[in-house]
């Protein structure tokens, strides 16, 4: 568990429990009116900025307009915003059965989600029994839960009702802790290491001239993005189809995510130019005294000089002079990433199942059967190989 679990930390110290009232926000006209509330309670609790207002509302407007939503909020006895939890109907497939599913408001776009509370323990229980009094869903599904995130306590308060559940392991995500100087962090790495990022940056300057730019406000921002949208879409991602400009939805969204970090203060895209055009890019953002990034790209003919590593090392040097005190990779643990830092801090998918008849075979089908068949058939393949 990590500074950036503040809430969760704060959740753990023992402390009388007070009584929440929890209330149900079903429109995004009624989600849009709890910004500023909102955003104080992601500030006073250390939630990331994957959980403030403007992100989820981003997300919903661009990934899911038309969604039933489920906005869960918990207020203590004057009225405070104290709990949120932000959540949208729908119906899906859980194990190949199809159910009534309340989902969170995220996708492989968020990098992170969470519950948002100051008394986590006390909130995940408040918002279970609220969820468990409406018939109406047959699994509750939160991803992208950090270890050590307030949502697992909706997942213990479960456990203790001996409700069906289930979790698996979605991503495992190198963090570096900055310390106080980049010549201490430096002296943490191998010599070849080192080396390897001397050499790097020589290959680079004797192409031309190296500069870095960092980009914290929306004067010229829509350019910025373009130039990096159009790296991104250079490389294998655009080969793959997957790169932010080759899909209206997430073009629209990582645009306006940007419009809205600019706006309150923690947008930091980064971009490394040799004689002025980009030829690395990170769209990165600081919250908390931690930068994230979310995005990247590099121009992969220049593969050999590597001048996404070059970008990182100017990215953490300019976090250390600027106080910051971690780096957050999100994603999964490459290699390039590790090199870094060893430190890999993993995410979780949330199941949790009514206490029905249906519940406890989605449970068994999500967990046990499908598993089970995906065993078999890969036995089956490794046989057919062999023969």
């Amino acid at each position: 568990m990590t500074s950036r679990h503040a809430g969760s930390l704060a959740a753990e110290i023992a402390r009388p429990s007070t009584a929440i009232e929890v209330e149900e926000i079903r429109s995004l006209a009624g989600f849009s009116k709890l910004e500023r509330e909102w955003n104080t309670l992601v500030e006073a609790t250390g939630a990331g900025p994957f959980q403030r207002h403007e992100s989820i509302r981003t997300w919903i407007s661009n990934f899911a307009p038309g969604a039933k939503l489920v906005v869960l909020t918990a207020r203590d006895h004057t009225r405070r915003l104290v709990g949120a939890l932000p959540l949208q109907a729908e119906m899906g497939l859980v194990g190949g059965l199809p159910a009534r599913q309340l989902v969170a408001t995220a996708n492989t776009h968020s990098c992170r989600f969470d519950m948002i509370a100051e008394d986590a323990p006390a909130a995940g229980r408040a918002f279970l029994a609220h969820l468990l009094g409406k018939p109406r869903w047959d699994v509750l599904r939160i991803i992208d839960v950090p270890q050590g995130g307030n949502a697992w306590h909706i997942y213990r308060a479960a456990q203790e009702r001996g409700l069906p559940l289930g979790a698996w392991e979605s991503e495992c995500s190198p963090y570096l802790s900055l310390p106080s100087s980049y010549d201490e962090l430096l002296a943490s790495k191998s010599p070849m290491f080192r080396a390897n990022l001397r050499r790097r940056r020589r290959q680079l300057e004797r192409l031309g001239t190296l500069s870095v730019e960092r980009v914290t406000d929306d004067a010229m921002l829509l350019e910025r993005l373009d130039e990096g949208f159009a790296l991104e879409r250079k490389g294998w991602k655009g080969r793959q189809g997957t790169a932010i400009a080759q899909d209206k939805r997430t073009r629209a969204f990582y645009t306006e995510l940007a419009e809205g970090a600019a706006r309150h203060g923690y947008l930091a895209l980064f971009f490394l130019r040799l004689d002025g055009r980009p030829i690395a890019f990170h769209y990165g953002i600081v919250h908390g005294g931690i930068y994230y990034v979310p995005k990247l790209a590099y121009d992969e003919s220049l593969k050999g000089c590597s001048p996404g590593l070059v970008l990182v090392e100017e990215a953490i040097k300019d976090g250390i002079a600027r106080g910051l005190t971690g780096y957050d990779f999100l994603g999964d643990a490459v290699e390039w990433k590790t090199k870094w830092s060893s430190h890999i801090e993993p995410s979780h998918w949330l199941f949790i199942f009514r206490d029905t008849r249906m519940g406890h075979a989605l449970r068994k089908a999500k967990f046990d059967w499908v598993p089970a068949a995906k065993r078999v058939l890969l036995d089956v393949e490794r046989t057919w190989r062999a023969s």
